[in-house]
């Protein structure tokens, strides 16, 4: 996992360092001029412009400007505000973004990069937070930005993160260590450790898992969750939906078990997860009927959609004393709306603290979705998921991934890796296909698991 530290750890980390500063500068240099030199092709015959500000960062596209320039490269250095020009005789081949750093502080309003030309950024496309990847004035976008050192926390979320373009992590040799990181970046070789294999010996019901839902109008969202979970490796997967009409899961190995109302469940100590919520509707009299279930219920649960309504009902009457009763995990996989229901408010700008602070109220893992997923585990640590795209923003995709996540919990994972492995792998199937619907997903769960685990 890489570690995520704030612009201000960076300060301290720099600020610690014994090598002189322009040791560290040069060395920065050249790492960006080299990566100028393999997005334009070579040097013979290339211009480049280089916006470089009063701070470090500028001072780093000086030092990449002077390497360029040994190389045999066209260099024109401007500060920031003045209009990088194409020329009308000799083409521009790149812009180097060096105005200013992740620790931004006011606004920036950038003058436009003249439109084609490829962008290299230092660090962060200027005029984006290094704290919370938000737009600080009028910023341009890059192509392929270099992280130097260690990810800054901003540079994973939106919309910095869509505007880094390519990101491309450079040991610059400083490492990032002396402060506690805010966050852990979940990678594929972290995913591949992580995925559980299954004894020689294993039994169907050592890695069994009930999905509770589905009322009437609303069984699709329980099926896909009861999917997702056989395909993801549960040995046994119960659904129980409330009221007697048939359901086709389209899975003639998940089992069939109405629940009525009160969510009775006469032999829960056989399983070894619950997944609660997909579908499960909003009838006022469920929500004493999930708080008895939860209480009851000593396995890993995951609480999804509506049964988060739920809980925000409870909560605001009752406070979190059923939730700090269980001996068992609880993760809840809110996304904005549900959040807000859940705190009163929504997450806001700082993604990691608000899920970090929800999931230490309440003793539970917070799952909270975006286009950089949020997994906080009570008391630390946080783990960022940035795997998959927009072709999850379908409805029924969230149903999957809570599956999943009951799945890997069933198999004996601890609830927060498997909700941050789940988040990635539930990312990593959406890449698997040009378009998405979320009965797609759970097939490509299981492609996913066996594709990452081929690559390690």
């Amino acid at each position: 996992m890489q570690p995520l530290v704030t612009p201000e750890q960076m300060r301290q980390i720099d600020a610690g360092l014994d090598e002189p500063l322009d040791h560290i500068v040069d060395r920065v240099g050249r790492h960006i001029a080299l990566a100028a030199i393999q997005m334009m092709g070579g040097t013979y015959g290339r211009r480049v412009v280089v916006v470089a500000g009063p701070g470090t960062n500028g001072a780093d596209g000086r030092a990449a400007a002077a390497h360029l320039d040994r190389r045999g490269v066209a260099v024109t250095v401007v500060v920031p505000g003045v209009a990088v020009q194409a020329g009308s005789n000799r083409r521009l081949d790149l812009v180097i973004d060096a105005a200013f750093g992740t620790g931004i502080s006011r606004e920036y309003e950038a003058a436009p990069f003249p439109p084609g030309v490829p962008v290299l950024a230092v660090d962060i496309p200027s005029g984006y937070s290094g704290l919370d990847g938000a737009a600080v004035g009028s910023p341009n976008r890059a192509d392929r930005t270099l992280v130097l050192a260690g990810y800054k926390v901003g540079q994973l979320f939106e919309p910095a993160r869509s505007a880094s373009g390519d990101l491309r992590l450079v040991d610059i040799g400083v490492p990032i260590d002396g402060v506690d990181p805010v966050a852990y970046l979940v990678e594929r070789s972290d995913v591949v450790s992580w995925l559980p294999d299954r004894p020689v010996a294993a039994h169907k019901w050592e890695s069994a898992c009930w999905v509770i839902g589905g009322a009437p109008g609303m069984r699709g969202a329980a099926q896909l969750a009861a999917q997702a979970a056989a395909q993801a490796g549960a040995g046994y997967v119960r659904l129980s939906v409330l009221g007697d009409d048939p359901v086709m899961t389209g899975l003639p190995e998940v089992v069939l078990a109405p629940v009525g109302a009160d969510l009775a469940t006469p032999d829960l100590d056989r399983f070894a997860a619950l997944v609660v919520g997909s579908g499960l509707g909003r009838s006022p009299s469920l929500t004493s009927a999930l708080i008895d279930l939860i209480g009851r219920s000593s396995q890993p649960v995951v609480l999804d959609a509506d049964a988060l309504w739920h809980l925000g009902e409870h909560l605001r009457s009752n406070g979190s004393q059923v939730l700090g009763e269980r001996t068992g995990p609880i993760v809840l996989t809110p996304h904005d709306g549900e959040f807000a229901r859940l705190t009163g408010a929504p997450p806001g700008s700082d993604r990691i603290g608000s899920a970090q602070r929800l999931a230490d109220s309440l003793g539970v893992v917070v799952l909270l979705k975006g286009p950089t997923t949020v997994i906080a585990l009570p008391g630390g640590p946080v783990y960022l998921s940035t795997a998959g795209d927009q072709r999850l923003a379908t409805a029924g995709s969230g149903d999957v991934l809570a599956g999943l996540i009951g799945a890997l919990a069933a198999q004996g994972m601890e609830l927060g890796p498997a909700a941050a492995c789940g988040a990635f792998v539930h990312g990593h199937a959406g890449t698997l296909a040009p378009t998405l619907t979320a009965s797609d997903l759970p097939h490509l769960v299981a492609q996913a698991m066996v594709d990452l685990r081929a690559s390690s």
